[in-house]
């Protein structure tokens, strides 16, 4: 048999155990924070039926979807999920009965895109998601703004803003402006790409989807509006809060922004941006994205309000919002900055448990059993080829563990333990007894 070259797909990625753990950190920080606000998870399969997927997210995005391949037994064709909010909609049509509204589910799993693979996008990747189904109340949106705020400081942002628009919003712009209902697709998808080719190349495209110049410099003007607080929403009312759509939109973004002041969200963290689109076709109001300052990877956080897909799944649709984090642009933004505690990436070991000997091996044994059920993370030295202490030493020097346990025969006969930190050299022997005390101590 000949041997295989070994190499991954395009867009798909290994993670070592260090890179595991700093992963597991972060998925650990955004699910307390999920707990903290009283969201419960949910879990569904990689792979739905194609007729779940297609017809949700928009032609652009469904050119991304994974088909799978599947048992010729199987009739229905499959795909793997493009993001976790179908699946959720389609959860609440089945489950209905057995979920108790407003529903309110976070979900952390793997989605599968076929994107162009560059720094910060990938063809397989996490995303964390958070949603609320069952409440038009605009507390519901605002209680994400405020989710999301919290779950970025604790891991340890500072410098982002979260960008908040309404389709309603954008929709009354183009009815102001003189874009027709057949028009506002590629009015959509055009504002989409602000942040890449800026304003002027808005208005290029716009122009080139045959929409009239004075129509575009009226849309681009309304789009670059600008203001404190909700200053900006007063300008938009005065201009077109005439317009059906737009007062809609505008009296909803007010309701947020009362919302956000009584949860207590920093009002500098916050920006109503009118270019924000996301480019989903399933949103209907409220639609929010975040972006750092610095570097700049694009958005690491989007989501909306989207009142009509679960009615896709059933008879009558269902007041839903979420939001999604970016775990993975997170990741990589939080290596470039920094943002690691200083025990996070190295090894989750606490304290290696020496071997002298084959004498000594039994009782090395108990001493790494003794500190397991302490709740010390203990590893037992295991290579018996190389039973020197040094050799031993380097080990747990190259894995970063930041305590070695020596247990020779004079320990054993004592009765104690020789604990020694490696970050700094010191080192004390302890009673047998103590060692956990001791090592938790140390590990201060």
């Amino acid at each position: 048999m000949s041997n295989v070259k070994p190499r991954l797909p395009k867009g798909m990625r290994d993670f070592l155990p260090q890179a595991m753990i700093k992963r597991d950190y972060v998925f650990g920080v955004v699910r307390e924070v999920f707990h903290l606000y009283g969201f419960e998870p949910l879990q569904t399969p990689v792979m739905e039926l194609r007729e779940t997927l297609y017809g949700k997210y928009g032609a652009d995005a469904e050119q991304l979807i994974f088909d799978a391949q599947h048992a010729r037994s199987d009739k229905d064709p499959y795909a793997l999920r493009y993001d976790l909010t179908v699946p959720l909609a389609r959860v609440v049509a089945m489950y209905e009965n057995e979920l108790k509204f407003p529903f309110k589910r976070y979900h952390i799993a793997p989605v599968w895109r076929g994107e162009r693979p560059q720094r910060g996008r990938y063809r397989e990747f996490y995303q964390c998601d958070a949603d609320i189904v069952g409440l038009a109340s605009m507390a519901a949106d605002a209680e994400l703004i405020s989710l999301l705020v919290t779950a970025l400081q604790r891991l340890g942002f500072t410098s982002f803003v979260v960008k908040i628009n309404n389709r309603k919003i954008l929709t009354g712009m183009g009815q102001y402006s003189g874009v027709s209902d057949e028009q506002l697709p590629d009015l959509y998808r055009s504002v989409d790409k602000y942040d890449k080719v800026g304003a002027e190349g808005v208005q290029k495209e716009l122009e080139e989807r045959g929409i009239a110049t004075d129509v575009v410099a009226r849309m681009m003007e309304l789009l670059q509006t600008h203001g404190e607080g909700t200053a900006s929403l007063d300008f938009l009312a005065r201009v077109m809060g005439h317009i059906p759509a737009a007062a809609e939109g505008i009296a909803e973004l007010r309701q947020m922004a009362d919302h956000m002041r009584a949860l207590g969200v920093p009002s500098h963290l916050v920006s109503f941006d009118y270019t924000v689109v996301r480019g989903l076709g399933y949103y209907t109001g409220p639609i929010f994205e975040t972006v750092i300052s610095e570097p700049n990877l694009g958005s690491i956080s989007g989501g909306g309000r989207y009142d009509d897909l679960i009615g896709l799944f059933r008879k009558t649709s269902l007041p839903t919002t979420g939001v999604s984090l970016g775990i993975e642009r997170i990741i990589d933004l939080m290596d470039i900055l920094g943002l690691y505690p200083p025990h996070i990436g190295g090894t989750l070991v606490e304290v290696l448990v020496t071997v002298f000997n084959e004498a000594t091996q039994a009782e090395s044994a108990r001493l790494a059993a003794e500190l397991r059920r302490a709740g010390i993370k203990t590893e037992l030295y295991m290579d018996d080829a190389k039973y020197k202490l040094g050799k031993q030493f380097a080990h747990a020097d190259q894995k970063q563990i930041p305590l070695v346990a020596v247990l020779g025969d004079d320990e054993i006969a004592q009765g104690v333990v020789k604990l020694k930190r490696l970050r700094d050299g010191y080192e004390q022997s302890v009673a047998r007894a103590d060692a956990a005390a001791l090592v938790r101590q140390l590990l201060l």
